[in-house]
């Protein structure tokens, strides 16, 4: 076997609204992807042609009738890609990993291949990409990010780069230890807090992507009022879970 090629095959799950500009660079990128032989993406309440482009591109669709929001696509598009290892089970026995990809990466989606080969191999349980500046300008005042990165330092004894990234790749075993996911934009914080609590192995890789930065605008800073809401959030619930001692999910 070739040492680059994954033992195991990989769903890529893109969750997506209002992406028609983008989707379908992006699907083709995921395409090149070694192992990756399962692209979906859950349209999330799109008001444009998101979702028949992603049908025309080879993606399997599947439609939130109304906005969701990140996480309810997550676990939409993880619970298809079960269905479907059941149904027609990949050619290694194994269940697929979960790849995560943004839909606004465009080309530079092929770039996440770096994060496979170490969940694939063994060598973590989840991987989380790391990015380089961005070539747009834009973005908040870390508000959020400290947030984040402070509630995952307290809560899990691991200090991250970059704790919002949205791109990773995780066995079905990681994932399912983080299941149910943190509602919203709070699911990646959720996400390494519950993997790491459980016992999973969390590694960062630099991946060179670009993806489409929330302005300053006044939508810029209704989407991170949002985002620092629903990581307050997951950072309460887990606080509490830490204080009384439990395992329950939310």
């Amino acid at each position: 076997m070739d040492p680059t090629t994954p033992p195991t095959s990989v769903a890529a799950i893109i969750a997506a609204k209002d992406e028609a500009v983008r989707i379908t660079a992006t699907i083709a990128s995921v395409c090149r992807i070694d192992g990756v032989d399962l692209v979906i993406v859950v349209d999330d309440g799109s008001s444009d042609a998101t979702a028949r482009l992603a049908g025309e591109a080879g993606a399997v669709v599947i439609s939130h009738p109304r906005n969701r929001g990140k996480a309810a696509a997550m676990a939409t598009g993880a619970a298809a890609a079960a269905d479907l290892d059941l149904r027609d089970p990949p050619a290694s026995g194994r269940p697929r990993e979960l790849l995560f990809i943004d839909a606004d990466l465009g080309e530079s989606a092929a770039n996440m291949a770096v994060l496979v080969a170490p969940v694939a191999f063994g060598q973590a349980d989840m991987t989380i990409a790391v990015l380089p500046p961005q070539e747009t300008t834009g973005g908040g005042h870390g508000f959020v990010v400290r947030l984040a990165r402070k509630g995952i330092e307290r809560l899990a004894g691991w200090t991250p780069t970059q704790p919002l990234s949205g791109m990773r790749c995780l066995s079905r075993e990681a994932f399912e230890a983080a299941s149910p996911l943190a509602r919203g934009w709070g699911v990646e914080v959720g996400l390494t807090i519950d993997v790491l609590g459980a016992g999973f192995r969390v590694l960062e890789v630099p991946c060179d992507l670009q993806h489409r930065v929330s302005g300053s605008d006044w939508r810029g800073q209704v989407h991170r009022a949002r985002q620092y809401r629903d990581v307050w959030l997951a950072l309460a619930i887990r606080r509490v879970r830490a204080l009384i001692g439990t395992r329950g999910r939310h």
